[in-house]
């Protein structure tokens, strides 16, 4: 019984750092946010997180769109790997197509300014590329 609940005590407090972490995301400092998409980065590749992800995806769309917009360089570049991350979490099905079709346009619209870091546009294609392949509903 102990162990069931130390592992739940886990679970909870990975689940607040993780909250944490979005909340970061909005910080008006560039470096906390860079930090925070760094740590979800993490967190998001070593673990199966997709029951926590279904109820926030709206959320973290949101919040790496603004990351999107309004970032430059290394900024842009982490927040489309998280975008790529996340689209893995949510899989194929309808929760994944509409992350992906959500940030569809502002990964095109990255990629192709010239004005973009060479880091930002090569994370936003591979960004497009594998939530493409993932999941979009659309074969075109």
């Amino acid at each position: 019984g102990s162990e069931a609940a130390s592992e739940q005590g886990q679970e909870e407090e990975v689940e607040d750092r993780l909250k944490e972490h979005m909340d970061n995301l909005l910080d008006k400092s560039a470096k906390a946010r860079q930090a925070a998409l760094q740590s979800l980065r993490l967190a998001l590749s070593s673990k199966t997180l997709a029951e926590f992800l279904l109820e926030r995806r709206l959320t973290l769309t949101d919040s790496l769109e603004k990351c999107l917009k309004k970032g430059r360089g290394e900024e842009q570049a982490l927040a489309g790997t998280v975008l790529t991350l996340l689209c893995l979490q949510m899989g194929s099905g309808p929760e994944g197509e509409e992350v992906f079709r959500s940030l569809k346009p502002l990964l095109v619209s990255v990629l192709t300014d010239s004005t973009a870091s060479p880091v930002a546009r090569q994370s936003c294609a591979t960004a497009l590329g594998m939530c493409c392949y993932i999941a979009a509903a659309d074969l075109e």
